[in-house]
């Protein structure tokens, strides 16, 4: 059965409405270890909601299976160091690392084009 936080996640499943590039993205990438207790989904929603109130922050794709991947988009270099220094940001990360993650890749990649419809 899915938490209340997961529903919730899932529910604001969408592409990404990004500017023209180029602009930044965040690949997370992570193998959990434990999410039994719901906090991990808690902690999740309440980041989502944090990044999208950062200056620079542009918009997110997160999906979970086996693997997570969430990817985040930045105006610069800038806007995701000041992320990465949020403390609140900064707690979750250390809960990840002792808590939920088997372990994690965090990767930062320019954006030169993209395209869709």
């Amino acid at each position: 059965m899915k938490s209340q936080s997961e529903s919730k996640l899932r529910c604001k499943m969408e592409i990404a409405k990004t500017p023209k590039p180029p602009y930044y993205a965040v690949i997370f990438t992570s193998l959990l270890e434990n999410q039994n207790d719901g906090s991990y989904s808690q902690m999740a929603e309440r980041m989502e909601e944090l990044a999208r109130k950062e200056d620079g922050f542009l918009g997110m794709e997160s999906a979970r299976n086996e693997v997570g991947i969430t990817v985040s988009y930045w105006r610069d270099l800038a806007s995701i160091k000041k992320w990465k220094d949020n403390i609140e940001h900064q707690e979750a990360q250390n809960l990840g690392r002792n808590k939920w993650y088997k372990n994690y890749k965090v990767r930062i990649a320019k954006v030169e084009r993209d395209y869709g419809y």
